[in-house]
This record gives structure tokens, sequence and C-alpha cells, in this order.
């Protein structure tokens, strides 16, 4: 297993913590992933250090609030390099070797946003809605070497950096206001999705996305 993260100082006490734990010590690096050099030559050192890759999940965002009329050339494109580009050039990365292996299982992230109606994060949504373009764009061109790709949808995660800066009494109202679940959607809700569509248990899905956000959408 191995990830790369441009927040090296919790990624490293995740590592740790998982070797103490007994567990498999991931390969990691940090490295920012708006730079595809970077990106793709971490891959590429990974795969040398454990191995190809069968299944790649492409995890990133950055969901920042801005209004509409504050947003300038560099803004957008600094938010798409974020939160669009990386994953197109991280499944370029891996499906060489995917592809002499017979299979493998691409996951992309995206987000309930876009089908949301919020504010403030047009952007973003404008990012994370294009992922399933990619997915469905990518499926018959990948399917034909049984490479399976296909996108989670998650709702409002209760990550800590999302109780942090965004969850407001007026965010706790919406979450009661749209979800048909009365429970906040956290991680581990999302991770069994996840290790599903990397399993052969899910050998005849592909080109489909996948809700977990308690009913919201």
């Amino acid at each position: 297993m191995a990830f790369v993260d441009i927040a090296e100082a919790p990624s490293r006490a995740l590592v740790d913590r998982l070797e103490k734990e007994a567990l498999p010590r991931p390969w990691y690096a940090r490295v920012d992933v708006t730079d595809i050099a970077a990106l793709q030559g971490a891959i590429r050192d990974a795969a040398k250090a454990v191995g190809d890759f069968h299944v790649l999940i492409n995890n990133v965002a950055s969901d920042d609030r801005h209004n509409l009329m504050d947003v300038t050339p560099e803004y957008y494109d600094a938010r798409i390099a974020v939160n669009q580009r990386p994953a197109y050039f991280a499944i370029q990365a891996v499906v060489p070797a995917m592809k002499k292996m017979g299979g493998g299982s691409i996951i992309n992230f995206g987000s309930n946003s876009y089908g949301a109606k919020g504010r403030n994060m047009s952007v973003y949504t404008t990012a994370k809605s294009s992922v399933i373009g990619l997915t469905r764009g990518l499926a018959a061109e990948l399917g034909e070497h049984r490479i399976r790709i296909n996108v989670i949808t998650p709702g409002w995660i209760m990550t800590q950096r999302q109780i942090d800066k965004w969850l407001t009494p007026e965010g706790e109202e919406e979450i009661k206001r749209n979800q048909v679940l009365p429970d906040k959607v956290r991680p581990e809700d999302v991770a069994p999705m996840a290790l599903f569509l990397a399993s052969d248990d899910a050998r005849a899905c592909s080109a489909q996305e996948y809700i977990v956000d308690a009913g919201w959408l």
C-alpha cells in the first residue's frame, strides 16, 4: 500500500500508528499533486518499492469557499489543479502496469456538492462534477483491459477539517433538512464502499457512481 499527501505531519503520524498496531507500514511521500511530474514520479517510486498497483484511489480535494465575482482566472486554474487534474494524470501513471497485470480497479472520489446546490463553491462543484465525466469517458477504453473505473460520491463527511472549518449551527440544520438518515456521515461510512470497489467482488462494476451521503441527493 502507498499514498501521497501534502500534509506531511499527519501522514507520517498515520504511518507510524499503523505500524505500532502491527499493520503493514504504508509507503508515503509528501507530494503537491498540482505538480504532475512530481505526482507521477512518486507513483513510479512507490511501484518500485511495493510493486505495481492493482488499485488506484483518487481522493484529493480542497473545498475552499469563494464568491462568483471574486474568482479570477488564476484562482480558477489553481482550484482545478487540485480538484480535477491530478486524478487524470494519476490514472495515466498506473494504467500501463494494470494492463500488464490483466486488470485493476480505479476509484475516483467526487462530491455530492455538485447536486446539492450549495453556495460559494462553484469552482469546486465544477471540478467535482467532472469526475463523473472522466470516469465514464475512460470506462470503455480501460474496460477492454479489465480495468474497472468507478466514482464514489460522498456527502458531507465529518472529517476534522470539515468540523473545524465549515460545520456551523446553520450547517447542522442543513444536514437535518437534507439527509434522510439522521446520523452524520463519517469517513468510516465511506471506506467500505472503496474496499468493495477495489475487491474482486466488484468485478462486474464499472462506469458507475456510488453515492454515500445518507440520502442527501
